[in-house]
């Protein structure tokens, strides 16, 4: 199995910095209610873990499977829910938590369907955000960082199941 050694474009470090802001964000925006946050897995699942330390609300964790990636590189077009929420968002404050919004069609179609489910509020935190590959604007309240047009895996991200386990943000192939 070939092992790359992928560049690193965002810290270890500089991540906990800007989750710790986000997390302080968050906790001032929603000024004491409870929020249902909705992790989205698996690539989030480390920013969300965080994240939630950083927040000091009640927290309500939820998990959904949304994809439209499959094993590739580039986006589908086809977004497939594989993982539903367990309870009720009628009337709560929701805030997703997405790893990277690239063309925006995942993010999208996920708020849409949320919507439908009547929530207090709808907001978005993402790790990253590609504005360059966007193609389905949304709004992104907390945002980690925004990065050029290149394929990063580590900190939750992966490329075919591999390298999620990275503590940083990696550029896959840089220099390779």
């Amino acid at each position: 199995m070939e092992v790359l050694n992928p560049e690193v474009l965002i810290s270890e470090e500089e991540i906990a910095l800007r989750i710790l802001d986000l997390g302080n964000a968050i906790t001032k925006d929603f000024n004491g209610e409870d929020i249902v946050v909705i992790c989205v897995l698996k690539g989030a699942f480390m920013f969300c873990s965080d994240l939630i330390k950083k927040i000091h609300l009640p927290v309500n964790l939820e998990f959904v499977s949304v994809s439209s990636y499959g094993d590739g590189m580039t986006s589908s077009g086809n977004v497939s829910m594989d993982l539903d929420l367990s309870v009720s968002i009628k009337d709560k404050n929701v805030l997703i938590v997405e790893d990277i919004v690239d063309t925006g069609l995942t993010i999208k179609t996920l708020k849409e369907y949320l919507n439908l489910r009547e929530p207090k509020s709808l907001k978005l935190a993402s790790l990253l955000f590609k504005p360059s590959r966007n193609k389905h604007p949304v709004d992104i309240d907390y945002l980690g960082f925004e990065i050029e047009d290149k394929f990063v895996i580590g900190y939750g991200l992966d490329y075919a199941g591999r390298y999620r386990e990275l503590p940083y943000i990696g550029v896959l192939n840089a220099g390779n």
